[in-house]
């Protein structure tokens, strides 16, 4: 007689539940079975209509499997029957399931699952959406991470029309403008920044066959943008589907500023780093400064040029930070100050003023030694023409 083998209960427990799992995936995947053949009243004879069907019943298949495989995993959360208040450490019984669905990259899915609520605290919770890492609101991290990625690198309409076609699923532009902005309400300038190494790709891949250092440009520049409270973003109270009445948030203007460094490769500009916020000006140095102190411009390889107008609040922390870069008043701003600069260097009254002026702006509009296109001119003291 044979020695009989030896089975580890936890082995058994676990292929029981697998076996429990894959009974449940094959009942939702009859179900889908039952709405696919009733698209196809005669099977298909191309492969672009069977694809456009299965494409538009996709998300039924996976957010099904996506449902099963959750209440099988949290089978303990969704029996709970009492649980600890997060503030006052009183036992709550469960009230009732009240249901939810939620929106993901695999499509919608349904959620059930026990309130607990302290009459104490007047505070309810939800333990099994904090055991499954769910958050607030319909669409779920995987879209919202999708959605972060798409808008950086294409406008909000654009995005919202090329999300819809690529995922099926529906996103709105205001909707992906508020998810932005709550994802990069803690991020700073190095969070978002290229690494010195990728910096140092960009210029080898600029100055390669050439003699000189490449170019390098740090623009500058600020500009009122009209903003809303916070509180206009959040629900209001009372009934739904009401009459709309005048908002009693008032909306304000206030000054985003920003910067950008970026490569001169002969008719074309390769981008380096940006970053634009409504921010003060000393939060705008602050950037700069981390940007300097982080080593991600190496100045030795690169000839700086800072480009702005003339605001004061800009040029204070250019001299501070990058005192060896060459000052370019840009060509829009220089020509507002002309008629000045010739008064200062040729004395009141002068002859000619219109033609002096008319050929400084000439000058201006020609590209300097470093070579920057889009026009400027360098403003030094008295007698520099």
């Amino acid at each position: 007689m044979g020695a009989a083998e030896v089975i580890a209960f936890e082995e058994v427990r676990a292929r029981k539940q697998w076996d429990t799992l894959r009974h449940q995936l094959h009942e939702r995947f009859d179900q889908w079975l039952d709405t696919l053949e009733t698209q196809w009243h005669e099977p298909p004879t191309t492969l672009p209509q069977m694809t456009a069907t299965v494409w538009n019943l996709r998300q039924q298949l996976t957010g099904g499997i996506t449902e099963a495989i959750v209440a099988h995993v949290h089978r303990g959360e969704h029996d709970r029957t009492q649980v600890n208040c997060p503030r006052c450490e009183g036992v709550l019984r469960a009230q009732e399931f009240v249901c939810r669905t939620v929106e993901t990259m695999v499509g919608p899915v349904q959620l059930e699952r026990p309130y607990f609520y302290c009459r104490l605290c007047r505070v309810g919770c939800y333990p099994f959406d904090e055991a499954l890492g769910v958050v607030a609101g319909c669409k779920q991290l995987d879209m919202q991470q999708a959605v972060v990625h798409l808008v950086t690198e294409v406008p909000y309409d654009t995005a919202q029309s090329l999300f819809c076609d690529l995922t099926g699923m529906a996103c709105g532009s205001e909707r992906m403008h508020t998810v932005t902005n709550q994802v990069g309400e803690k991020l700073t300038v190095l969070d978002v920044a290229p690494s010195r190494e990728e910096i140092l790709r960009r210029i080898a891949s600029v100055s390669a066959g050439r003699f000189r250092r490449p170019v390098l440009v740090l623009g500058i520049d600020g500009a009122y943008v009209p903003t809303r409270p916070d509180s206009a973003r959040e629900p209001r109270e009372g009934r739904r589907h009401t009459r709309a009445k005048r908002a009693r948030w008032r909306g304000q203007w206030r000054d985003a500023k920003g910067l950008r460094f970026y490569l001169l490769d002969g008719e074309r500009i390769v981008h380096v780093l940006s970053w634009h916020q409504v921010q003060s000006d000393e939060q705008l140095g602050e950037s700069l400064k981390q940007i300097k102190e982080a080593g991600l411009i190496p100045e030795e390889q690169v000839r700086l040029c800072v480009v702005c107008d003339g605001a004061e609040w800009i040029w204070k922390h250019v001299q501070a930070l990058f005192p060896q870069a060459r000052q370019v008043l840009d060509s829009y701003h220089c020509a507002q100050y002309l008629h000045r600069v010739a008064k200062a260097h040729y004395g009141q009254p002068f002859q000619y003023g219109h033609l002096i002026a008319r050929s400084l702006a000439v000058e201006t509009c020609l590209p300097f030694s470093y070579g920057v296109r889009s026009g400027g001119f360098f403003l030094g003291p008295r007698g520099c023409f």
